[in-house]
């Protein structure tokens, strides 16, 4: 368990916060301020420990302190104070929160008052496991304080030390213990005596003993524990030149050649010296013969590695890089423990210095390298003693995660016995883990830890006596009942997943005859997951299982007209319900009900769909970002402001706009598709977001002719376009149709250059965003959605004050899915935004909606399935209206098809036909697309009459960006930006707002350009070969 409860770290911490007060009130006028604090804090604390002793001694010295340094007061140093108490005041409240730590730190620093910083280092390491960017410095302050003559104070820094080491690898650390032992011991020896009170602390066979301990700490390391070894065999070499005749020959004072690291040959030349000099003649050769094959394995090893070393270090030690190093290892067959486990320690430290540096995705990382580990650790049958050493490390080191307790508990039940120690130790853990702030208030935290303390509990039932089984099972309840509160507390949304809920439901019966339990349970999950299905039909199943008819039939006619998330699962559900325990009336009146709440409810929708402004603005947009040729990608590098930013070149998604023949009733022919010739011009009837793909993991060596290679059966490819961020390297690969795209999708996780890709579509990594201040621009949006991951681009477009939305492009759907977190964030009063995935079957303007919108394009077909096939799949749905194949010059089917149905609803259904396997392949199904524009030529003559064209503009630029340039002058209505010409329209919201642009008397610059303004107006504008590009520069 871990060495401190709750309420010890809780009084440890405020003891720490009086400290750092009173120093900061020593620059304070007011004299009661620092009472003030001090009273306060000390009565929240439970207890008033050592801690609050040493403070108040410190606060009785304040005068004295105050009179020494009133002369010396300067602003800044005050400001500082302030700030650091500012942060000691949010650490009482979140004492979790690592990056109130960091930035304690740092002012106390900042100060360069040595016990400030003290009091912050041991903040740190009373809350987290620390790295040696704590330890280090915290060491040096105690060495300073200690008395190393005496064997009390010796003890403290070795204890520390000690301590110290337990939270992460830190060959840096290792080697100021090393440096510490031999500079004590040096200063014995010269000194010519040793207290007597040591004993055999730092005699030299103790030194040389615990020299090797630490040594042997960082032995696993491959590129730097050979600088442990040089510290040890140098002063080893150092001992002997000092030594009588018999010592030179005494075994302790021989210097063992390490295993394995990357100066192997210096180190067996070192030790054939030392033998050579130094031990028997008749030893040399046993002695040499013996290192010689210790050298060879060192050979071996590090020849297999010397490669991923090499791209570990070229990745500047990124987790990315540790993250395929690892797995590489665990891919052999016969993993090597020695390695790996301390590469593991090696990543683990480095995720958790990132972390200490503010970067987003390192907490993400350290657990999944801790989780890495341990799980290495059982599978390979480690001691537990070990692992459960470990187990309490990963717990310090990432005490908000909910499943590393959980695996604590786990472990603890997999090795205990069943005595009651066994239990409480359990219990204690689950108490420590569930009362940290960072746990509680996560409900992906919180519902792991709950769930393992519940199941544990439940095995314990199945060898208890009925005695004790009565009394488990109503721990099992409170331990439950205690964790679903706890979760509806944490998140209004509570557990849409209803975890512990259908846990309980399952224990009260399948396990214990308690059902009335599981109703009363359902019934209140129902009041507060109000529009959850999930939550209504577990009520109602339970309720039918139990044979309680008529409750059941209430709640299914109470709830079938409310606005649920999914309506239609309860109402086919009471369909079956009645149709099994119903009589014919009761059967009637619940289709009668449920026609009418459909009515009702798709009336409802209907209604919500015409004034979701974002719902037409986002139609708008995706029109229009369908031929946006992305330019500038950025590649965040874990700070906020944007002048940091990196910039490269690539284009991720661009799209022409489609005319396409049609028949007379407005559809299109499927017969009548074909391939375009590739350009990035506009292409007709090519539909390149449905036929892009994004390939992210690529090796730094990979070129076009790999990807050739991977891509190669999948169909025709337009065009690669590879491009290189910092750290990484990404692709686009855009096929010449969308039928090769399911096929291109089976490529993810392949290898080139023997390195796993990641495949995706390109859109599923990027958000449409709308619904942002109006005052927002591209530094704000970049610094808002930077914070969830780390992203590549940003288009902005603006049509007026009202009407605003952009796309961000993510590297991968992971991180756009996080960034999803920011959907319905309120940035200003009553302003929330909108965030989704730009999915491009969202798009609904054509001329033919109606009918696309029963309309499913179906690829991935086999070339044998035949029309009648796709008309049999399809009616079990729904009734199909059309079935219309698409074939090839010879008359052969060509791969794909459209299904059109004779309702919406039965197409959107249609859409679960999605991977289904038909004649062996595996089909793709998606929404139809109508690939046409409904966008006229003209522009009415009033329209004209207030607008006013722009020359000289940069190429790339953004419609939005240059829009929020041209406000600052006057109001603009929209923007249209002509990237073949460098030109643009820009139509303000009145004559006078174009005569005041027009005449205004400064000159207009943006991105560097001066721009050139004129009253001409476009009578027919030029066809756009693009829209706006995605330029990041500031205006």
């Amino acid at each position: 368990m871990p060495r401190t409860t709750k309420c010890e770290n809780h009084d440890e911490l405020l003891a720490l916060s009086i400290s750092q007060a009173c120093a900061s009130c020593v620059f304070d006028e007011d004299e009661d301020l620092i009472h003030d604090k001090v009273t306060i804090m000390v009565q929240q604390s439970s207890g008033v420990n050592e801690f609050v002793y040493r403070i108040l001694h410190f606060s009785g010295a304040r005068d004295g302190v105050q009179v020494g340094v009133q002369n010396a007061r300067m602003d800044d140093e005050a400001n500082a104070l302030e700030a650091l108490a500012n942060t000691l005041t949010l650490l009482t409240e979140n004492p979790y929160d690592i990056s109130l730590h960091a930035q304690n730190v740092r002012l106390a620093r900042a100060t360069e008052m040595e016990d400030q910083l003290e009091a912050a280092l041991d903040m740190v390491k009373t809350f987290w496991a620390a790295g040696d960017y704590v330890w280090i410095p915290l060491i040096d302050i105690k060495v300073k304080a200690a008395d190393l003559k005496s064997a009390e104070g010796l003890q403290e820094i070795l204890k520390l030390f000690e301590r110290a080491e337990e939270d992460y690898l830190s060959i840096q650390l290792l080697k100021k213990h090393v440096n510490f032992i031999i500079q004590q011991h040096k200063q014995f020896q010269e000194d010519g005596t040793r207290p007597e009170e040591l004993g055999e602390l730092f005699s030299t066979q103790w030194t040389l003993d615990e020299m090797q301990k630490v040594v042997e700490h960082g032995i696993g390391h491959l590129t730097e524990s050979q600088e442990l070894w040089d510290l040890q065999r140098e002063y080893i070499m150092e001992l002997l030149e000092s030594a009588s005749g018999d010592e030179k020959s005494a075994p302790w004072l021989s210097p063992t050649p390490q295993r394995t690291h990357i100066n192997y040959d210096e180190t067996f030349q070192a030790y054939s010296s030392f033998t050579t000099n130094y031990k028997p003649p008749d030893q040399y050769e046993s002695l040499l013969v013996q290192a010689s094959k210790s050298r060879g394995l060192a050979v071996k090893v590090w020849q297999r590695r010397e490669e991923s070393e090499s791209a570990l270090a070229k990745a500047k030690f990124s987790l990315e890089a540790y993250a395929y190093y690892i797995a590489a290892e665990r891919r052999t067959k016969k993993p090597d423990a020695f390695v790996l486990t301390t590469l593991y320690e090696r990543a683990i430290a480095e995720a958790d210095k990132r972390r200490w540096q503010g970067k987003a995705v390192a907490e993400e990382a350290l657990r999944s390298f801790w989780a890495g580990y341990l799980d290495f650790l059982r599978f390979t049958d480690v001691e537990d003693e070990i692992q459960l050493k470990t187990l309490k490390r990963a717990t310090r080191s990432v005490p908000g995660s909910g499943e590393m307790w959980a695996r604590y508990i786990r472990f603890l039940e997999r090795t205990g016995s069943d005595d009651a120690d066994s239990e409480e130790l359990i219990k204690g853990v689950y108490e420590n883990a569930s009362s940290i702030p960072i746990v509680s208030s996560n409900v992906e935290e919180l519902v792991p830890l709950v769930l393992a303390m519940a199941s544990s509990e439940r095995r314990r039932l199945d060898s208890a006596s009925e005695e004790e089984q009565e009394q488990i099972f109503n721990h099992i309840v409170s331990v439950l009942t205690d964790g679903i509160a706890k979760v509806h507390k944490a998140s209004r949304q509570g557990d849409a997943r209803l975890r512990l809920e259908k846990f309980f439901s399952a224990l009260c019966t399948e396990v214990a005859d308690a059902s009335a339990h599981a109703v009363i349970m359902w019934e209140d999950a129902t009041k507060f997951y109000k529009t959850s299905y999930l939550a209504w039909t577990a009520y109602t199943e339970l309720l039918i299982k139990q044979h309680l008819y008529d409750d059941a039939r209430k709640v299914f006619r109470d709830i079938a007209m409310k606005n649920l998330d999914w309506p239609e699962a309860i109402w086919e559900a009471w369909i079956s319900f009645e149709q099994l325990h119903g009589s014919v009336e009761q059967l009637e009146d619940c289709l009668d009900r449920v026609n009418r709440a459909r009515e009702q409810i798709n009336a409802r929708r209907a209604k919500e769909a015409e004034k979701a402004a974002y719902e037409a603005m986002q139609v708008a947009a995706e029109q229009q970002a369908a031929t946006i040729p992305v330019q500038d990608v950025v590649q965040r590098n874990g700070t906020a402001h944007p002048e940091t930013y990196e910039e490269t070149t690539m284009e991720v998604d661009a799209e022409a706009t489609h005319t396409g023949e049609e028949h007379a009733s407005g559809k299109r022919k499927a017969e009548d598709e074909g391939h375009a010739e590739g350009s990035k011009k506009a292409r007709v009837g090519y539909d390149r977001e449905n036929s892009t793909v994004f390939v992210a993991d690529l090796p730094a060596n990979t070129a076009e002719d790999d990807l050739k290679a991977v891509f190669k059966d999948c169909g025709p490819v337009r065009e690669i376009k590879l491009t290189q961020l910092p750290g990484s390297l990404v692709a686009t690969v855009e096929f010449m149709d969308r039928e090769s795209v399911p096929a291109a999708l089976t490529k993810d996780k392949k290898r080139i250059h023997d390195h796993e890709i990641a495949v995706h579509l390109a859109w599923k990594s990027t958000l449409y965003v709308t619904n942002f201040p109006e005052d927002a621009d591209d530094t704000f949006i970049r610094e808002l959605f930077g914070k969830a991951s780390l992203f590549l681009l940003i288009i902005i477009k603006k049509f007026k004050s009202t009407r605003r939305f952009c796309y961000v492009q993510y590297t991968s759907p992971s991180a756009a899915q996080a960034a999803l977190a920011l959907h319905g964030q309120e940035l200003a009063p009553g302003l929330a935004m909108s965030v989704f995935v730009s999915n491009p079957e969202r798009r609904k303007e054509r001329t033919d909606a109606d009918a696309n919108d029963r309309e499913v394009y179906v690829a991935g077909l086999s070339r044998f399935v035949t029309k009648e096939e796709l008309e049999r799949l399809f009616k079990t749905y729904g009734p199909v209206k059309e079935v219309r194949m698409a074939l090839d010059d010879k008359g052969q089917p060509k791969g794909f098809a459209f299904v059109e149905f004779e309702h919406e609803e039965d197409a959107q259904a249609s859409l679960a036909a999605n991977n289904h396997e038909l004649k062996k392949r595996r089909i793709a199904v998606t929404l139809a697309d109508t690939r046409r524009s409904k966008r006229g030529p003209g522009r009415s003559v009033e329209a004209r009459g207030r607008s006013v064209r722009l020359r000289n503009l940069p190429s790339g630029t953004q419609e939005g960006l240059l829009q929020q340039a041209l406000e600052k002058v006057a109001r603009v209505k929209r923007v249209e930006v002509f990237l073949d010409k460098n030109e643009a329209v820009a139509e303000l919201e009145s004559p006078a707002e174009a005569s005041k642009l027009l005449l205004h008397p400064e000159p207009i610059v943006f991105s560097g350009n001066t721009l050139q303004l004129s009253e001409e107006s476009l009578e027919a504008g030029p066809a756009r070969n693009a829209a706006p590009a995605g330029g990041l520069t500031e205006p």
